[in-house]
């Protein structure tokens, strides 16, 4: 189905009809052999709290935004690659039902359908245009995805020092790294994450620590590895070619007096007459 409309004009049209609801504040979804394949909307949860968005499921990337006018404006867009895309079934909760987890190395988050059926064909299409992907790329699934955050109203207290209320003065934050709701003292740290972001990010005190060690890990794995290097390095001693240190004197006498050095009958003294 994919390969038959990726150059009809109704495939053309209905991605610029999805251009034009992201305006100007989009970006150009258009490309050679990309496909629109289904859209609908699903219950994103939010840190606040869950709220409706669009998506749009094309052949290569996933696109979700926030509905001002339903099929006619929407602004915040989101573009997700489907090969960097894992996805986990989550059970269902008092607030929200039908839920599932969209899973990438810089942001994961959860959504849910309106019924279990809709639920079924979203995860079946994802799963089936992602299986494509990774087969036609040869790449590997995503295996370090970012951690979920954890929805605000899920605690009222820090879910690390466990002892500091939530209140209008006392804000919450979130680690970057696990996603847990914590306070300003359990998260004054910042670690740069390249795979997040370029600059470093806000972490917990915990997940700090592990990062640290992480790294000084690494750290240490790398000095093992460059020490037999320098190791060789200091024992190497220069060969004896023309180019060494020995004096010509040395190099006479190391030749014995009647060695005939060619073939030719011409004597060596002829070359120096």
């Amino acid at each position: 189905m994919v390969d038959h409309l990726a150059n009809t004009e109704i495939n053309s049209q209905r991605i610029a009809a999805v251009e034009n609801c992201f305006g100007a504040s989009g970006q150009p979804l258009a490309l050679p052999g990309r496909v629109l394949l289904g859209e609908g909307i699903l219950t994103k949860e939010c840190r606040k709290k869950p709220k409706p968005r669009i998506f749009f499921l094309f052949n290569d990337i996933l696109v979700y935004g926030s509905i001002i006018i339903n099929k006619r404006k929407y602004n915040s867009q989101h573009i997700i690659p489907l090969e960097d895309v894992t996805l986990e079934t989550l059970p269902d909760t008092l607030q929200m039902k039908n839920r599932w987890m969209i899973k990438t190395s810089k942001k994961s988050f959860v959504v849910s359908a309106a019924s279990l059926t809709e639920r079924k064909e979203w995860i079946s299409h994802l799963e089936e245009c992602i299986k494509h992907l990774l087969t036609k790329t040869g790449r590997q699934p995503c295996r370090e995805p970012a951690a979920p955050w954890i929805p605000d109203k899920a605690t009222d207290i820090c879910m690390r020092c466990t002892h500091t209320k939530f209140s209008t003065l006392t804000r919450r934050h979130h680690c970057r790294k696990c996603g847990f709701v914590v306070c300003a003292d359990c998260s004054r740290q910042r670690f740069l994450m390249p795979r997040l972001s370029p600059k470093p990010l806000r972490v917990c005190n915990l997940c700090y620590r592990q990062l640290l060690a992480e790294k000084k890990k690494e750290a240490e794995a790398d000095r093992r590895q460059v020490e037999p290097l320098r190791s060789a390095a200091q024992g190497y001693e220069p060969s004896s070619g023309d180019d060494s240190d020995k004096s010509d004197d040395e190099k006479a006498e190391q030749w014995p007096a009647d060695t005939e050095f060619y073939t030719s009958e011409v004597s060596w003294s002829s070359f120096h007459s």
